[in-house]
């Protein structure tokens, strides 16, 4: 298929017209061109526009201040390569002996230039080997894995929640929640039944009371006391069996649907914990709150109130129709004349009510997401004095949703006063017509009050079901965003067939692994082979991979290529909780849940002993400030351990993973967070803990590596030199050049120190 550079993701829609007229001056006339990029950076990392052409013969290229287009003919010995790091992808021209020219843009660009240089590949093999070449129709997602159209750069599995519609259907998929109360619903049903059939007997008995006793009173009858005596006594049995039937209905089906609320609470949150930290990645924590408080509570409601409701209309408005028509099929037909309109009128508002409300729902998770940024964060919100800021944004997030709900109320507000205007209107006409009917003697004074008495309750309830639109829309757009949660798949996925490790030695092989976050790639064919007991140290720049690797070895994220094993065994064939229990994990920002200090040392093993938390609090050197505490190990500490400083979260953190007796360790920049007092301690600690123990450990500061069995040197997402301390310095490599750029801010920090300290000795500095 011929491309045109206008055709393509990352074409050149704001290139200067002169290039493009060059470009096409310089094509001959059977040159296709196959593929186009637009660059934004030059060679210097400076925004400079920039576009790369492939054609069926050459590849074309031209920046910002150059004279004219560079080419470079399709030949035997190119290749073009592609990578990108820290928010820059680079794409280079190479022939046997050199680089011939590169081009760098921002990762806005990344999905066109992974393309085009697919495409380079494909053109130049067809054009060595003289076949056209073959393109492709799809591609993969680099997320999720699904095939994406041609050129099409975003996935629409992964923006599913944004584009999607909630529908009314979607509440029909609460039904395998309500599977294991069937028989309390079918009794709730029967009792619904009985319930509005009782109702129906009070207007039935009006018609004897008046033929039969008022009007023959009025025309000088005795009053028969027995007859008025029995249809007193219906009317009261009657509203006493509806109102007894009603209470065990209303109990019953209550009682179902908060159930059904609770169990679609858990099971939304036990699915939300299956996923994998990539779907975290893209929420927000206030709006997955919402979604499993208040959209399930709106859910509930719905269930036990709104929807009992409207099944007790329909068999109201049914069986009142029925009782209607056989009283007087003319006068029955003339009451139903509103129901045609009333039922255009839901279905004109129905879908903007619908999409409006789920509109609603996403506003108020905004609303939702600054409580939740801002009052655990409220400490840095006033040490920069940003209240003010924060309150605008609030101010601003609540105005958004007050306006949203302004437009949603403009349609309801016509929508309800006109149903009520229809069915007004219809008693009207029931009125007049059944006073023709009186005044031609087709019917008594009696039918004409009890059908006004079925009529009140017939308009009444139409009124009540047209007042359910509002509510089931909003019912369905909660639904929908709880469901587009347990719709979605993990990343991370449980084997079909797992396999099991009756006692794990520790063994980590890493081969051929490669991992890329969207269209970034983060790890690139790495391969590491570490023993059990091996300490290996991850040293490099930030950004070079080490806290993704340790990740992929953890198993929150899946690997793109290669395989990690553990013992011989994928990790990926292991079930994911059982493979995790023997890993110790110390995370550099320490994260603790209000509790005891006792309860979030053994968090990974809640049955612990005291003795056993004890251990490894002392294992941890945290031992000794827990005791100073005014509860001990009883003591509470805040949200996040905000009652704790620093290094003592730390401290827990490393009890933490300490007491679950793990075969591999992990710690990441475990010792950043503490002074160098509190760092001695824990080194101390560490130099018995890691052995026996498979240990991967992550510092910047390289110091606190030295005692590693090997360290391990990243570079973008490469492995650049694997040795002990000793070997990589003598190679004066990249570790070399780390230690030495360590070393001398080292160096300065120590010789500005006495100049410090004289000035706050000295009489000038007061």
């Amino acid at each position: 298929m011929i491309r045109t550079p206008h055709s393509l993701p990352g074409a050149s829609t704001s290139a200067p017209d002169t290039w493009q007229a060059e470009l096409d001056s310089q094509l001959a006339p059977d040159e296709q061109v196959v593929a186009t990029l637009e660059t934004d950076l030059d060679v210097h990392l400076v925004f400079a526009p920039g576009r790369l052409v492939l054609t069926s013969r050459r590849l074309l290229g031209r920046s910002s201040g150059d004279e004219g287009w560079a080419a470079w003919p399709l030949r035997r010995g190119l290749s073009m390569q592609h990578h990108d790091h820290a928010g820059v992808g680079t794409l280079e021209l190479h022939d046997a002996a050199s680089r011939l020219a590169c081009w760098r843009f921002t990762l806005a660009h990344n999905v066109a230039a992974l393309q085009l240089n697919d495409r380079f590949a494909e053109q130049l093999t067809a054009h060595l080997s003289g076949q056209p070449a073959e393109h492709p129709d799809e591609a993969l997602c680099p997320t999720c894995k699904a095939p994406l159209a041609p050129d099409q750069a975003e996935c629409p599995l992964c923006r599913r929640e944004l584009h999607t519609t909630p529908s009314t259907w979607t509440l029909f998929r609460l039904w395998r929640f309500a599977g294991p109360y069937r028989g309390q619903l079918l009794a709730g049903f029967l009792l619904t039944l009985a319930a509005t059939g009782a109702t129906l007997v009070p207007p039935y008995l009006t018609m004897p009371l008046m033929d039969k006793v008022l009007i023959p009173y009025q025309n000088g009858q005795p009053i028969d006391i027995r007859e008025v005596t029995l249809l007193l006594a219906g009317l009261l049995a009657s509203a006493l069996l509806a109102w007894s039937l009603g209470w065990a209905r209303t109990y019953i089906l209550a009682r179902v649907s908060e159930r059904i609320g609770a169990d679609l609470r858990t099971t939304t949150y036990e699915h939300l914990l299956q996923l994998s930290l990539e779907y975290f990645g893209g929420k927000r924590t206030g709006d997955l709150m919402t979604r499993i408080g208040s959209e399930t509570d709106r859910i509930c409601v719905f269930l036990s109130l709104h929807l009992l409701d409207f099944f007790t209309d329909v068999l109201m408005i049914g069986m009142t129709a029925l009782i209607l028509f056989s009283i007087n099929p003319a006068l029955a037909l003339v009451t139903l004349l509103p129901l045609p309109f009333i039922a255009w009128m839901i279905h004109l508002v129905r879908d903007r009510l619908r999409t409006g409300f789920e509109k609603i729902d996403r506003v108020w998770s905004e609303v939702t997401n600054v409580l939740a940024d801002t009052i655990p964060g409220i400490r840095v919100v006033k040490a920069f004095a940003q209240e003010k800021r924060e309150a605008q944004r609030f101010r601003e997030a609540n105005r958004h949703n007050l306006a949203v709900n302004d437009r949603i109320n403009k349609t309801w507000s016509l929508f309800s006063p006109s149903v009520t205007l229809l069915t007004e209107i219809g008693l009207l006409v029931v009125w007049a017509f059944g006073i023709w009917q009186v005044a031609h003697n087709q019917i008594t004074v009696g039918v004409l009050t009890a059908f006004l008495a079925y009529i009140s309750r017939f308009y009444s309830r139409l009124d009540s079901m047209s007042r359910i639109v509002s509510v089931t829309q909003k019912a369905a757009a909660g639904a929908k965003r709880i469901f587009d949660i347990l719709d979605h798949v993990s990343s991370v996925p449980e084997p079909a067939r797992p396999a099991h490790l009756a006692q794990v030695q520790g063994r980590i092989e890493i081969s051929d692994a490669s991992f890329r976050y969207g269209n970034r790639g983060v790890i690139r064919g790495v391969n590491l082979s570490i023993e059990p007991g091996e300490m290996i140290g991850l040293v490099g720049h930030s950004g070079s991979g080490k806290s993704t690797l340790v990740n992929l070895i953890c198993r929150f994220y899946d690997l793109s290529e290669g395989t990690i094993r553990v013992d011989g065994v994928d990790i990926r064939s292991l079930r994911v909780a059982d493979y995790r229990r023997h890993i110790g994990l110390v995370l550099q920002e320490p994260f603790l849940f209000f509790g005891t200090i006792a309860e979030n040392i053994a968090y990974g093993k809640p049955d612990a002993s005291r003795a056993e938390i004890v251990a490894a609090a002392r294992a941890a050197h945290a031992h000794e400030f827990i005791l100073r505490l005014p509860q001990g190990y009883d003591s509470l500490v805040g949200e996040r351990g905000q009652g704790l400083s620093g290094g003592e979260r730390q401290r827990i953190s490393i009890a933490r993973a300490l007491l679950i007796d793990p075969r591999i360790l992990i710690l990441d920049e475990a010792t950043s967070s503490v002074d160098t007092e509190t760092e001695k301690e824990i080194q101390k600690a560490l130099d018995n803990l890691v052995r026996g123990r498979t240990t991967l450990a992550i510092a910047h500061r390289l110091s606190t590596l030295r005692r590693a069995d090997r360290l391990v040197v990243m570079d973008r997402g490469q492995i650049v030199e694997v040795g002990n301390h000793d070997d990589l310095m003598a190679r004066e490599g990249h570790y070399y050049r780390l230690y030495q750029a360590q070393a001398r801010n080292v160096d300065t920090d120590l010789d500005e120190l006495p100049t410090a300290r004289a000035e706050a000795k000295s009489p000038l500095s007061k």
